[in-house]
C-alpha cells in the first residue's frame, strides 16, 4: 500500500456482496443465490469503489471474485436494471454503461492478481467480470454466455470485444461475440479462457489456494508483472522491451530480488517481503 493517503478511511463493509479478508487473500462473494448472483445498479457500484481502492489496502496482495449457491453471476437483472434503463434516457443511459466499463478497467488496472472463481453460469456483465480476472478457475458445470446480441444490443460490451481477442483469438472471439452461444468448461479451457477446470466443489478452494500462492509469493513481482501484461497489450515491441527493462532493472534493486539469492546461498525457501 502506498503510504501517501488522504484522510478518508478504507472501507470495511460492502452492503450489495460479502467481502472477506484472511491472510492477505480478499474474497469478494456475489450474495444473490436465488437470482444467480444477478447485478443490481448497487452492486456494479459498490464493486468499481471497492476494486478502486483495493490498491490503497496493506491486507491484501490477491483477491478472488466468486458467487454464492448454483451461479457465478447472470448479469444484469432483468427486473432491477433492464426494465429500469428502458425508461431512462441518453444521458443516464450512458451514465449506467460508463459505470459498468469502470468496473472491468478497475479490475485491469488494479495491480493485485485477480483470481475468478467461476463456480456455475457467467452470463453477460458476468462473463465479462470472469473475462477480467487475471485467472479463471472455472467448475465442469459451468459455461459462459456472452449474450449481448442476443438481447439486440452489441456484442462489445465493458471491454470485451477489447479482453477477449486477446485470450482466446480474434477469431473465436467473433463467433463467440456475434452469436451469443454458449461456451462450456471444456471448450473454455481449450480455447484459453479458463486456466483450470475442475469439478463444481473443488471450484472455491482451487481458487483459493490460487490466490494464497500469489499472496504469499514475491508480491513486488506480481503486481509488476500485472501491470506489464496490461500495459503492453498496446505498446510495439520496442516500446514493450523497454518498458521491461526499465521494470527490471528496478526490481533488481528489491528486497525480494536480494532474498532469493541469500535463500538459495543458504540452502532455504525465500522469506517473500513484497519489497
Amino acid at each position: 500500500m502506498s503510504p501517501f493517503r488522504a484522510g478518508a478511511p478504507l472501507t470495511d463493509h460492502w452492503e450489495h456482496f460479502r467481502f472477506e479478508v484472511a491472510d492477505g487473500v480478499a474474497t469478494i462473494t456475489f450474495d444473490r443465490p436465488d437470482r444467480l448472483n444477478a447485478l443490481t445498479f448497487e452492486v456494479y457500484a459498490d464493486l468499481r469503489d471497492l476494486l478502486t481502492e483495493m490498491p490503497h489496502r496493506s491486507d491484501v496482495e490477491a483477491v478472488v471474485i466468486t458467487g454464492a449457491g448454483k451461479g457465478f453471476c447472470s448479469g444484469g437483472d432483468v427486473d432491477e436494471i433492464i426494465g429500469r434503463l428502458l425508461a431512462m434516457d441518453a444521458r443516464d443511459l450512458l451514465d449506467f454503461t460508463r459505470m459498468t466499463g469502470a468496473v472491468v478497467r478497475a479490475m485491469r488496472e488494479c495491480p493485485i492478481p485477480i483470481v475468478a472463481g467461476v463456480n456455475g453460469t457467467a452470463a453477460g456483465a458476468g462473463a465479462v467480470i470472469a473475462l477480467a480476472a487475471d485467472l479463471r478457475i472455472v467448475a465442469d458445470t459451468a459455461s459462459f454466455h456472452f449474450l449481448f446480441t442476443r438481447v439486440g444490443l452489441s456484442g462489445g460490451d465493458m471491454g470485451s470485444a477489447y479482453l477477449l481477442p486477446r485470450v482466446v483469438g480474434a477469431g473465436r472471439a467473433t463467433e463467440i461475440l456475434m452469436f451469443g452461444d454458449p461456451v462450456d468448461a471444456a471448450t473454455a479451457e481449450r480455447i484459453g479462457l479458463a486456466n483450470r477446470v475442475v469439478p463444481v466443489d473443488e471450484v472455491g478452494p482451487a481458487a483459493a489456494a490460487m490466490a494464497a500462492r500469489l499472496a504469499a509469493g514475491p508480491t513486488f513481482a506480481h503486481r509488476a508483472t500485472k501491470s506489464l501484461l496490461t500495459r503492453e497489450l498496446d505498446m510495439d515491441l520496442a516500446g514493450s522491451i523497454e518498458l521491461e527493462a526499465v521494470t527490471q532493472a528496478l526490481l533488481m534493486t528489491t528486497a525480494d530480488h536480494a532474498e532469493f539469492h541469500a535463500a538459495y546461498t543458504e540452502g532455504r525457501q525465500p522469506d517473500w517481503r513484497g519489497r
